[in-house]
């Protein structure tokens, strides 16, 4: 008996309506009471804590105020907890999204990871791995964000160095400040044209 192909599923941008359905809090909506949002690292959490800000920009250099983004890094001693509870001190998970105010900045607080080992026993450099979600975009965008002052790690990092063109790597590194007195890292994500973020095929 033959076997019946069944057609693909057509694909569909994850916009105009994502804040309001998955950044309740951007949205100016009301949070429900079990929310997966951009606080990752309770105050007992161990580990430096630290903020992480940033921009998403369109081709012509335009912000993108409904950008949504999915965070998953190891904790600030290189392991992963596949296991979400919102009652632990640390989650590696965690969303955020742009804003439709004159900033259009996501922000997140966390812990800055650890180095930790790939499949091979190779180290890693820390590194937070980002899914981007928004509208225009059929597929969502994947990539890391590094530390600018991890540059001896960074140096030696299996994935950094898949990236033949050394000014390339650099869109991955998220860049040292301080908010409000506070240990800060800026990322500003950047979807097309000469400064494009370096986005993998996972």
């Amino acid at each position: 008996m033959p076997v019946e192909l069944l057609p693909e599923t057509p694909s569909q941008t994850a916009g105009p309506y994502v804040h309001i359905g998955l950044a309740l809090e951007a949205a100016g909506n009301p949070t429900r009471e079990q929310e997966v949002w951009n606080r990752m690292a309770r105050a007992e959490a161990p580990g430096q804590h630290i903020t992480l800000v940033g921009h998403v920009y369109d081709g012509n250099g335009h912000l993108v105020r409904d950008a949504f983004l999915e965070l998953w890094q190891a904790d600030h001693e290189g392991r992963y907890d596949a296991r979400y509870d919102q009652e632990k001190p640390f989650n590696g998970f965690g969303r955020t999204a742009t804003t439709f105010d004159a900033g259009s900045a996501w922000t997140a607080q966390t812990v800055k990871p650890g180095v930790l080992h790939n499949a091979a026993g190779v180290p890693m450099a820390p590194h937070i791995n980002v899914s981007l979600f928004a509208r225009g975009i059929n597929i969502h965008l994947h990539t890391r964000l590094y530390f600018e002052d991890e540059a001896e790690a960074n140096a030696k990092d299996p994935v950094l160095n898949l990236i033949e063109q050394p000014q390339r790597r650099e869109t991955l590194i998220a860049r040292r400040c301080e908010i409000d007195g506070k240990l800060a890292y800026r990322f500003d994500i950047r979807l097309q044209g000469e400064e494009e973020t370096v986005f993998f095929d996972f």
